[in-house]
This record gives structure tokens, C-alpha cells and sequence, in this order.
């Protein structure tokens, strides 16, 4: 683990130029908050280290893109991994193809790694890079409408051949023919310089090449003054069994970094303050490891097994493989054939006295459906985790969306209530599966905790909790008969009832005077025997449902932040939408505007006090990376005219695009009143 500890303080010929696991130490914050409304200025400061003039920036946006064989989430990885031990907050999107071997050289094979980082609390990976880093036209192609005007484009010229130029479906090369005009742009051999620096290796032109990525970071890492020493530490760890590509990568990277310090390119290099941060052990963290963390932590806390059931599939894969390597925490991990048998495997787990856990995508949601009815219906603990990516069907299987919603809450036969979680942002999802574990164990439920690709493969700064802080989660296992057979004798009830929470007892197989049975029939609620009875079905329809219903008494009250107090709109969101939203809303007040916000994690049951927060606007905006699911939801739970702003496009909601709606709406408020 990489733990973050916060609170201690050669080219042959020359290239074209057109304009131009470690600790970490934050700088100690208020303990208390980390700022929620601040915009950060773009004023810059400079000052001079010798010949190099160093400018000072409040944050910036990178973005490497190439081919999806030319290492850029590799590259933008550890570029994040120094930016977070240098201290600063971080944010990151990756985006790949979602072919296995996507064309190489044309736009839909091009891979690309965006990197926020700041000197102040950030919510998004940005929408508007700073640098683009374009390893072949394609990449160029397919990023250059999202580069800020005036931004640093670094090319490699290599690939800019006749070639590459008609694969990226261009007529003309774009260095010459004014495209990049509004652009500081950097022309390298990148390619040539990477192999002249892992020349003593002997691995052959085509290796050599792929060093290019390595060569770039280093640049990258000097210009923006992080520490070399945290990649260098990751590469001899990862390429530890081949030394000579150990070497190589290593050699290209230093080479890279004494390039950007002999060349006369940059005139500038650029540093970005640390982050002020409440003081703690932090770490970078991916949103899928956080799950699979939240998860091992919540089974601790129980005091059970943690057993994962689950088919990997894209995005969700790698909390299978994070748990994979966690038998030491008593976790078991169960690789099925199919989607099926990983839920069912799940289920059967929890009915043997461990915490039952499936891991999948949307897809893979459908499969699960009847079981995690039986779930329903067995009332045993089961945490269900749906990674959402861009459908129908197979859809794009590396883009993230918000369109399983309706299937959570609606996507089984009966009348089949469970309670449904979403994460807001990567490190949120611990907390997210955490407490999806409490219900689950509590309430004897399966709980559906919907993440998406966005946050599962996007990384931020992660405050490693205490775990002695952490409360524990009673499983409340049944040890004696609960009740009276007509003879007197004691009779264990598997569906008699917690008066306060109405939940069953969870009996463990073998323990003498329990014996039972459940199944996906339904079942008498005195004994537990099959029952076909109309006002039985009835009375459990009703119970299983209240049940749900109940766990609105243990979650928190709604937030709002509504500084000003006098807004007339309010901004709602729920999962991966909070980083957006968060953006959006802090420009809407930079320019003069009142607007509230809240968010949503519980969204079956909905927290108790959402309904009167939101009778208190005249309007309420719901942004969404889907059609309106929520929206609907709340209008027909609320009977309130919603507003809806969606977006469907497999990337997060720009926060520029939606501050430009939500000004709108401000406006037509203030014209209304």
C-alpha cells in the first residue's frame, strides 16, 4: 500500500519549437474542513532559481494520450502517484478504447490519462487540459478539441508521417496548416530520443521504442518540479524480474528529466503548491480498491468472512483482484464461470455465516436478477456492487454511465425492495461499501451499491482511516429457539423478527436446536413453512418492504450547502455527478450568483428529510449521466417538477457545460421573482 503520511512538514537534430509505496508531506489545514467553495484564481506568480524562471499555478490539467499500446495509463499513473506524494490534490480520469486491440495509429485505438492537480481541494479531473501530451497524430486528433486555448501541446514528430496523418484522418499535417495556431506548441523527437537512451540495452528498435512513455514522464516530471524518486522506486519494484527493461525504462525516464533541464524549450517551469489538508496517513486510491477495501473493513468489523462470488468483467474486475490478494484479512475469493454462479455462490456464502459479496457491471446486473431476488426472499446479508458502464447490452464497456438505476430499484419479478447505495466519488467508496455492508448485516438484505467506471478507475487522495474508530457491526447470530412449540418444547422461528429492525435472525447450519429451512418460496411468517396463503404473501410482501423503509431511521439527514441561504435553486445529485456539480456550482457563485447543493447517497430509502428540503425551492435541478432515472424518481416520490440535465455520452458531466445551464436557470429565477 502506498501510504501518504500528512501533518510533518539528446536530440540528433534540434526540435521545432512553436511558441511557447512512499510517504508523502502535506502541509497542515484546518483540521476541521477542507474548503468547499473556494475558485481558484488564475492569477500566477513567478520567481527565478537561476536561469530558469518558475511560474506558480493554483492547479493544472494534463492530459497523455497515444495509442492504447503505448503505455499512457501507465504514464499518467505515476505522474499522479508523484503529484500526490508531492501533496497535492488530485483527480484523474482515465479513458481507453474498449477493444482489446483497437487499430493502431487511428482515433478509436487512442488511449489517453487525464491528471487534475492543486493546491486547493479539487472535485473533478477538469474538463479543459492545460498539456496535451499526443504521441501520434491520432491522439492529437482525438484530444485537441478539449485542450484549453493557449495550452502546451507536446508532439512527437516521429509519428507524424504521411502514413499516421491519413489514419488519424487528416488532409493535412496540422503542425503546418494553422490548426495548432491558438496552442504553445512543442515539437520532439520523442521516439529517437528514447531509443538513443536505451541504446546500451540492445532491445531491438521495436522495444526500444516503447520507452518513448517513460522519456516523456520524465519531461513532465521536471517541468512541473515532482519528485523522480517515487517512479523510479515504482519501475525497479514492477520490472524487478527483467532487469534489462528495468533498466531501460529507468534510464528513460532520467533521460527525459535531464532533457527538460539541458534543452533551452522551456524557459518556464511551473510548480504547484501543496494542498492544505486535514492531518492524517493519506494514500492515492482508486475507487474500485476503495470498494474492496470498504468491503474487507466492513466483514472486519462484523467479525465474519468476507466471501466474494463474482465473474470479472469490465469495469468491475479489479475488486476481484484487489480481494484476491487478501486472504490474509479472512477473505475468500471465488472466480465463477458466469454471472450467475458468482451471486448464487454469494448467497450461499451469507447462509453459511460469512458476509456474501458479488462484484459486476450492468450486464452482468441482469443475469443476477433472480438471485438476488432469492436474496429478497431468504432475507440473508448479500452487498451487490455495480460498476455502471455506457450500455444497452455489451455497450462501452470502458465508459462510465448512470443508467443501471432503474434496474437497481425495479430490476427483479415481485415485489422485491432493496436498498440501493451510490458512491460519490473514488474515496467515497469505501465509506459507500461500508455502509452497505452495516445494512446488509443488519437488516439481513441484499444492498446494491452502484459505483461506475469513473469513479472505479479514477483516483484522489485517500484519508486511511483508524480502524479502532470505526464502529462494529453487530451480526447478531441466533444461538437458542426463539420460541415455543404447541408442546412446550423450544422451536427455533427462522422468520420471527427484531421488533426494531424487523429483521430475521441469521442462524449458522449445525448449530443444534436451530435447524431450518429457507428457499425461494415464499414462507410462512410464524414458522417459516412454505406458504401459499393470499394474506400471508400479503403480510410478508408488506413486511420486507417496511423493512427497507425502516433504514431510513439509521441514515443521515440531507446536506445542504446553501451559503448565501436566500437561493431559489437547488442542484441535486447522487453518485459520480458530485464532483461535477461540485465544480459547476462553485463557478456559478464566482460569478455572483445564489445557488444551493445536496447530495444524495441513500437511494432506497431516500433520507426522511429530503421531501420538505425539497418543497423549500422553486426549482430543483437534477444532473445525470443518463435520461432522467432520478428525476423520475423524485417526481413521482415527491410530486415535484423536477428539471433534468442529461448527459449520455460515456465521460463525466463537463462542469463547464452544466455551470452554463445552471446560470441559466439562476437567471430565469431572478426574472421570475
Amino acid at each position: 500500500m502506498v501510504a501518504l503520511v500528512a501533518g510533518s512538514e539528446a536530440s540528433r537534430r534540434p526540435p521545432r519549437v512553436r511558441s511557447l509505496d512512499t510517504r508523502m508531506t502535506r502541509q497542515q489545514g484546518n483540521p476541521a474542513m477542507r474548503k468547499e467553495v473556494r475558485v481558484p484564481s488564475t492569477d500566477t506568480a513567478h520567481h527565478t532559481t537561476g536561469e530558469r524562471e518558475v511560474q506558480s499555478l493554483d492547479r493544472v490539467v494534463i492530459r497523455f494520450a497515444g495509442d492504447s499500446g503505448d503505455g499512457m495509463q501507465l504514464t499518467g499513473d505515476r505522474f499522479t502517484a508523484e503529484s500526490a506524494i508531492h501533496g497535492n490534490d488530485i483527480s484523474t480520469l482515465p479513458n481507453f478504447p474498449a477493444e482489446i486491440r483497437a487499430p493502431q495509429g487511428t482515433i478509436p485505438g487512442v488511449s489517453s490519462f487525464q491528471v487534475h492537480f492543486a493546491n486547493y481541494d479539487i472535485a473533478t479531473p477538469g474538463d479543459q487540459p492545460n498539456v496535451l501530451v499526443a504521441m501520434n497524430p491520432a491522439a492529437l486528433a482525438a484530444n485537441l478539441r478539449d485542450i484549453r486555448r493557449g495550452g502546451l501541446i507536446v508532439l512527437d514528430s516521429a509519428e507524424f508521417t504521411k502514413k499516421n496523418l491519413k489514419k488519424a484522418e487528416y488532409a493535412e499535417d496540422p503542425r503546418h496548416d494553422g490548426t495548432l495556431e491558438s496552442y504553445q506548441v512543442v515539437e520532439l523527437d520523442l521516439t529517437s530520443l528514447a531509443v538513443a537512451a536505451v541504446e546500451p540495452f540492445n532491445l531491438g528498435r521495436k522495444n526500444s521504442e516503447r520507452a518513448k512513455n517513460m522519456f516523456a514522464l520524465g519531461l513532465l516530471t521536471w517541468l512541473y518540479g515532482r519528485p523522480l524518486g517515487p517512479s523510479e522506486k515504482f519501475l525497479a519494484s514492477k520490472f524487478a524480474s527483467k532487469p534489462e527493461i528495468r533498466d531501460a525504462n529507468l534510464a528513460a525516464l532520467k533521460a527525459g528529466h535531464a532533457y527538460g533541464e539541458t534543452c533551452e524549450l522551456f524557459r518556464v517551469r511551473y510548480e504547484v503548491a501543496p494542498a492544505p489538508m486535514p492531518e492524517g496517513t493519506y494514500r492515492q486510491i482508486t475507487g474500485n480498491i476503495a470498494t474492496a477495501y470498504g468491503l474487507i473493513t466492513g466483514a472486519n468489523r462484523a467479525g465474519v468472512q468476507l466471501f466474494l462470488g463474482s465473474y470479472p468483467i469490465t469495469p468491475a474486475s479489479d475488486i476481484l483482484h484487489e480481494l484476491s490478494k487478501r486472504k490474509a484479512h479472512n477473505v475468500v475469493t471465488f472466480q465463477a464461470e458466469d454471472e450467475i454462479a458468482g451471486v448464487s455462490s454469494a448467497i450461499g456464502a451469507s447462509f453459511s455465516g460469512s458476509l456474501g459479496v458479488t462484484t459486476t457491471s450492468g450486464p452482468g446486473m441482469s443475469l443476477k436478477s433472480e438471485a438476488i431476488g432469492l436474496a429478497v426472499m431468504t432475507e440473508l446479508p448479500l452487498v451487490v456492487v455495480d460498476v455502471q458502464r455506457a450500455g444497452p447490452s455489451t455497450g462501452m464497456p470502458t465508459k462510465p454511465e448512470q443508467a443501471d438505476l432503474l434496474q437497481a430499484m425495479f430490476g427483479r419479478n415481485g415485489e422485491s425492495p432493496v436498498p440501493v447505495l451510490a458512491a460519490k466519488s473514488p474515496s467515497d467508496c469505501f465509506n459507500t461499501a461500508l455502509e452497505a455492508c452495516r445494512i446488509a448485516v443488519t437488516y439481513r438484505t441484499p444492498v446494491i451499491m452502484l459505483s461506475d467506471g469513473y469513479l472505479g478507475n479514477g483516483a484522489e487522495p485517500w484519508k486511511v482511516p483508524d480502524l479502532a474508530e470505526i464502529p462494529r457491526i453487530d451480526p447478531n447470530f441466533a444461538t437458542e429457539p426463539n420460541s415455543s412449540a404447541a408442546d412446550g418444547s423450544p422451536r427455533f422461528m427462522p422468520y420471527h423478527r427484531d421488533p426494531e429492525t424487523l429483521a430475521r435472525p441469521w442462524a449458522l447450519p449445525g448449530t443444534k436446536g436451530l435447524e431450518h429451512r429457507i428457499g425461494g418460496l415464499e414462507k410462512s411468517a410464524r414458522t417459516g413453512a412454505i406458504s401459499y396463503d393470499p394474506s400471508n404473501h400479503e403480510d410478508m410482501v408488506a413486511t420486507r418492504a417496511a423493512k427497507v423503509k425502516g433504514i431510513a431511521k439509521t441514515i443521515p439527514l440531507t446536506v445542504v450547502d446553501d451559503p448565501s441561504g436566500d437561493a431559489d435553486v437547488l442542484v441535486l445529485g447522487w453518485g459520480s455527478t458530485y464532483g461535477p456539480i461540485t465544480a459547476a456550482v462553485r463557478r456559478v457563485r464566482a460569478r455572483g450568483l445564489s445557488i444551493a447543493q445536496a447530495h444524495v447517497r441513500h437511494l432506497n430509502p431516500l433520507p426522511e428529510d429530503l421531501g420538505k428540503i425539497l418543497h423549500r425551492y422553486r426549482r430543483v435541478v437534477v444532473p445525470e449521466m443518463n435520461t432522467g432515472q432520478f428525476a423520475m424518481l423524485l417526481r413521482s416520490t415527491y410530486l415535484i417538477n423536477i428539471k433534468t440535465i442529461s448527459r449520455v455520452r460515456g465521460l463525466p458531466i463537463s462542469p463547464v457545460d452544466l455551470c452554463e445551464e445552471l446560470c441559466q436557470y439562476c437567471n430565469d429565477e431572478t426574472k421570475e421573482a
